[in-house]
């Protein structure tokens, strides 16, 4: 089957990857492993869709710098299609990224260049897709949060929308959403096809009732629960595999693009559920948040 292309419109920077070899002594020094990283969801989730054979475009604005141009070389070493505004003020995105002793992720972030996404940034007709082929759009809820890229992320979900494409959303950070409230959140992706919290951001979202009435469907996310999918009339769910779990940064991305990957070819929600998993689970057993 063919898988339709993807548009993902989401950051795009640098992570520096912290693991304390201990406990953090704050004010002073601790000795730590630090990896220098490419990053951003934008360029996560775009990273994963090429490396399971999708055609991808990433719609982001970079800096004007040596660190914008490595995003971009780098990312089209992957065979990833970088439609990229070069911000002529603002640096590229830095985040700097905690890792605790089970791998979960505490992440630091300066958005840069992404702030200043703008609708000026989007122009979805005119990246020639094939006019046979009906495409996807994939937004990352951080361009949401901020309200110096919000504009340009809720004109890449209307031109979709007139486009007759599907959208889906990822909410992203469940501590965002309780800063602007689950009400505006939702209200931003009124009508996306899917909805895809994890579990933190489906209860700060108000459950699964609240999200079906902005969402024609939701994909929850349940770390090593697995996933479930609902919608009218089907509630589908598919377990996880026990991992060593190393670092979760990117998990939800590379889940999103396999998930999308199966689903856009056309076959059934459990395989795509499964697929789903199975990269978000090849991305938590190393360190770093692209596939190699």
């Amino acid at each position: 089957m063919t898988t339709r292309p993807v548009v993902v419109v989401g950051d795009v920077g640098l992570d520096v990857i912290t693991r304390p070899h201990g406990p953090i002594s704050w004010a002073s020094d601790t000795p730590s492993a630090v990896t220098m990283a490419s990053g951003g969801a934008g360029g996560n989730s775009a990273s994963w869709l090429a490396w399971a054979s999708v055609p991808v475009t990433l719609l982001a604005r970079v800096g004007d710098d040596a660190a914008g141009q490595a995003a971009r070389a780098e990312l089209e070493s992957k065979r990833v299609r970088c439609a990229f505004a070069a911000d002529p003020h603002l640096p590229t995105c830095v985040v700097v990224v905690l890792l605790d002793e089970h791998g979960e992720r505490t992440m630091l972030a300066d958005r840069g260049a992404n702030k200043a996404f703008c609708p000026e940034d989007v122009d979805l007709a005119g990246l020639g897709h094939d006019p046979d082929i009906t495409p996807h759009l994939h937004l990352s809820g951080y361009v949401l949060y901020d309200e110096g890229s919000r504009a340009g992320g809720l004109e890449a979900l209307r031109q979709a929308r007139e486009l007759g494409w599907s959208t889906s959303v990822d909410p992203q950070a469940a501590a965002l959403i309780a800063r602007e409230g689950a009400d505006r959140f939702l209200e931003w992706i009124a009508g996306v096809d899917l909805l895809l919290p994890n579990e933190r951001e489906a209860e700060a979202l108000g459950g699964l009732a609240a999200m079906l009435d902005s969402a024609h469907e939701v994909v929850a996310t349940y770390g090593a629960n697995g996933a479930r999918w609902v919608g009218r009339g089907f509630d589908e769910s598919a377990g996880a595999p026990v991992i060593e779990h190393v670092d979760s940064t990117g998990a939800g991305d590379a889940f999103n693009a396999g998930l999308l990957s199966v689903w856009l070819s056309g076959r059934s929600r459990i395989a795509a559920l499964r697929a789903g998993i199975e990269a978000g689970s090849t991305a938590c057993v190393r360190v770093g948040a692209r596939p190699r």
